[in-house]
């Protein structure tokens, strides 16, 4: 899907997978800013694929000891992280392939992918239908829209898992720039589940990208709570001069700086959407789904141009 203006992506049907986004630096020189992994056996491969580029569900992130409960019943969700339950099970929604309808307009170019998951898919209720819409336009932004509907009560959490690096291929992101419209964070445990309590102040603490802040000063693996709709991130790499600009409809943002990625540091995740453990935390914003609801979730990645700079 190109957009006429230096902004080009590729998707593949196989995960919904975001497999190339291809933007122009200050030169007008264009590389593809997403870690892309070199074939289709890798990213059927779990060893070589930590979800690279795919859409993650049904539930996104972690859910403790993969068990859920509604109105009174408990559902016992597939184990696949150590005897909790992670982005979706061992055959989430990145494992599948899905259906997928190009549509043009005059305005924006998108791609529609569905997918039908049957009642106890990886032990979730209900049957869902999901569906994940990427599109580009000539303003140089990237949207993903996700939406679902469920035949029973059930849980979702749906998000993309792509690793952006702006300096393109073969670097690390650590001359990146990184500034979070957050100043609390979700604490976690030494397995990365949320610990008891509200949200944290990350003032004071090394989570604090409240202002810009270069990545080779950071680690991350957390979930921050935005302050306020209107932006989520802003990434900037002063040597290309590409910028990118994150835009949600969603309450917080898991980033994850790929420092246990099979090549590490390769590209910085920024995963919008439902907070992590929500099923099992009524002090964290409802994932629940009802029959004749319908699961919505937006983000924009608006990308620019900044001028030469010395670094």
């Amino acid at each position: 899907m190109d957009s006429g203006n230096g902004l080009a992506i590729t998707v593949w049907t196989f995960g919904a997978t975001l497999v190339e986004v291809n933007v122009p630096d200050r030169h007008g020189r264009t590389d593809n800013v997403v870690v892309r992994l070199p074939d289709l056996r890798s990213y059927e491969d779990p060893a070589l694929n930590a979800y690279v580029g795919a859409t993650v569900g049904r539930y996104c992130r972690c859910v403790t000891g993969g068990r859920i409960e509604l109105d009174g019943t408990v559902h016992v969700l597939d184990r696949n992280d150590d005897g909790h339950h992670l982005h979706g099970g061992s055959l989430g929604f990145d494992k599948h392939v899905w259906r997928a309808e190009p549509q043009a307009f005059a305005d924006r170019l998108v791609l529609r992918l569905r997918l039908h998951s049957p009642d106890g898919d990886q032990g979730y209720p209900g049957a869902l239908d999901a569906e994940v819409r990427y599109e580009v336009d000539a303003e140089s932004r990237l949207t993903i829209e996700f939406r679902a509907t469920t035949t029973a009560s059930t849980v979702v959490g749906l998000t993309n898992h792509a690793f952006w690096n702006l300096g393109g291929a073969g670097r690390t992101v650590d001359d990146h720039e990184l500034t979070l419209n957050s100043t609390r964070y979700v604490g976690f445990d030494e397995r990365l589940m949320p610990l008891v309590g509200p949200p944290r102040p990350v003032a004071g603490t090394p989570l604090d990208h409240t202002t810009p802040r270069r990545l080779r000063d950071s680690r991350i693996d957390n979930f921050f709570v935005l302050d306020d709709p209107e932006w989520a991130a802003e990434v900037v790499h002063r040597p290309s001069g590409r910028a990118m600009r994150v835009l949600t409809d969603q309450s917080g943002v898991g980033v994850y700086s790929g420092d246990h990625f099979r090549r590490p540091r390769a590209g910085l995740c920024l995963e919008t959407g439902a907070w992590p453990d929500a099923p099992n935390r009524p002090d964290f914003p409802s994932v629940r789904l009802d029959p004749g609801q319908t699961y919505r979730h937006r983000t924009i990645h608006q990308f620019q141009t900044i001028g030469d700079v010395h670094v």
